[in-house]
């Protein structure tokens, strides 16, 4: 049988119990990890009073979690390969879990940024373990509908997080967000426990590269310091900012250098993974991601500065894009798995942007409805393209280079994601300044002046920065349309 131009081999195979069982183990113990980057957002103004300290430390409780999610993930490709990913996805879990009780019990703020670490650490490394089994035991004829499964958590996250965090610190202690981990992560590990298969494919042979680990580790996490940094209103020229971007982006050029001479006695064997379909999809994913995240902390920030609205009537305004995004997950992935998922993608793309022109009409009247049905239509976006490129990323790619691939783009949607946040908020800032005369671009500086133009003012600065957020999603097309039409598939074998 023929296909079109942009269809991949059709399937009928199904998602057998082993591989829905293997999902169900995956989704229950990423979705807490995933939730507490953003759960703890909206509780960092109760933590500094219980705390008696400045925003600006208290801030480490959110950063020392980031920080260490990103120098985790480089790990977990070495990891898997010595110990195999039944070992690392319940060593990952443990993990968590403990971090998430002594936060709970945390006596002091050092104390709790101690344990954020730990809990990041684990954190770090449960999805990309997670994606690297269901990628293996999926094979390229279920790719697609395997990636939708695993988008839920990462979906969910931004969007449940705030809504979760806002409840909890309404009615009981900030010590709950921590807590609540605990129940959900025990049942996720007796699920492990009981329905993973031990692991076979290991080797004690495989050496850590320590120097790439030295380089790649430090260089992301500095990396993602410095753009927070700039995210959270630091100087661009300060050396907060610039001891992170600056020094970071030279560790990481520096291990892509050692990387590409080492082969595969690298942390991550770049050469793998160097396909135009791996290229495009991570590169679209990285330019979307960016984008998404911007979208992501602006909508807060205006319903908290020019609306007046708490955090957790904000987070009300994100829900609609989790909505949109289950209901074409749904089907995207067996979509994607049938015809292929470039052009979903695509498709995916337009829909955002159409959502994100929607908000770049936003004036201070302006009701919670429109804004709640442009970020149902950028989640119905979303739910089309993260399963595709996720799914995309694999395209063509050997069983053997799965762990490298599973790395190379979890590192890179994290550092987009990063990049993405920092970016919209430095635009914001800029915007904010040729709004409003002498005003230094902090937002709740600009919003203090209490003039009657101020809404005005600062509903501009934001609807100028969602155009920037615009062009930088349609950017994200260009990787996009340079995956290959017609995949080149490897035959994965399962064991």
């Amino acid at each position: 049988m023929t296909t079109t131009e942009d269809e991949a081999p059709a399937t009928k195979e199904n998602i057998d119990p082993h591989l829905r069982n293997l999902a169900i183990v995956v989704l229950l113990g990423a979705i807490m990890t995933v939730l507490d980057s953003t759960i703890v957002n909206v509780a960092v103004t109760t933590l500094g009073k219980d705390f008696d300290t400045s925003l600006s430390t208290i801030q480490w409780v959110v950063t020392g979690y980031t920080l260490a999610l990103s120098m985790a993930i480089p790990m977990t490709g070495w990891s898997v390969q010595r110990f195999g990913t039944r070992t690392m996805w319940v060593f990952s879990l443990l993990l968590f879990i403990t971090g998430s009780l002594l936060c709970g019990l945390a006596w002091s703020l050092p104390s709790l940024v101690a344990f954020r670490v730990l809990q990041g650490l684990g954190g770090g490394m449960l999805m990309p373990v997670g994606q690297m089994m269901l990628v293996r035991e999926a094979g390229p004829s279920r790719m697609g509908r395997v990636m939708s499964i695993v988008s839920v958590p990462a979906m969910l996250g931004p969007v449940l997080g705030p809504l979760l965090g806002g409840v909890i610190v309404d009615n009981l202690s900030w010590r709950w967000m921590f807590f609540v981990n605990i129940p959900f992560c025990a049942v996720a590990l007796l699920a492990a426990l009981r329905m993973l298969p031990r692991d076979t494919e290991r080797s004690k042979d495989a050496r850590l590269d320590v120097l790439g680990m030295l380089l790649l580790s430090p260089g992301l996490a500095a990396l993602v310091y410095g753009l927070s940094e700039a995210g959270n209103g630091a100087s661009l020229s300060g050396p907060r900012f610039l001891c992170g971007v600056v020094g970071g982006g030279l560790l990481v050029v520096a291990f892509f250098v050692h990387a590409l001479r080492s082969g595969d006695r690298a942390l991550i064997d770049l050469r793998r993974v160097s396909t135009r379909a791996f290229a495009g999809a991570t590169g679209g994913f990285f330019l979307y991601s960016g984008a998404i995240f911007g979208v992501m902390i602006l909508i807060p920030l205006f319903a908290g500065i020019v609306r007046g609205e708490s955090a957790l009537d904000a987070g009300w305004l994100l829900a609609p894009l989790g909505l949109g995004a289950m209901i074409t997950m749904a089907v995207s992935g067996r979509l994607a798995d049938k015809f292929g998922g470039r052009s979903f993608a695509i498709g995916g793309v337009l829909l955002v942007l159409i959502g994100i022109m929607g908000l770049t009409t936003l004036d201070p009247d302006t009701g919670s409805k429109l804004i709640m049905a442009c970020m149902l239509l950028v989640g119905l976006g979303h739910g089309l393209i993260t399963p595709c490129l996720m799914a995309l990323c694999y395209q063509g790619l050997p069983r053997e280079a799965v762990p490298a691939a599973t790395t190379g783009a979890n590192i890179l949607v994290r550092v987009g994601s990063s990049l993405g946040t920092a970016v919209a908020a430095i635009i914001l800032q800029i915007a904010i300044r040729g709004e409003i005369p002498g005003a230094s671009g902090n937002l709740a500086e600009a919003a203090a002046q209490h003039t009657a133009e101020t809404p005005t003012l600062l509903t501009n600065a934001f609807t100028e920065t969602f155009w920037w957020v615009a062009g930088v999603m349609l950017l994200s097309l260009l990787p996009i349309f340079a995956i290959p039409r017609r995949p080149k598939e490897v035959p994965v074998t399962s064991t």
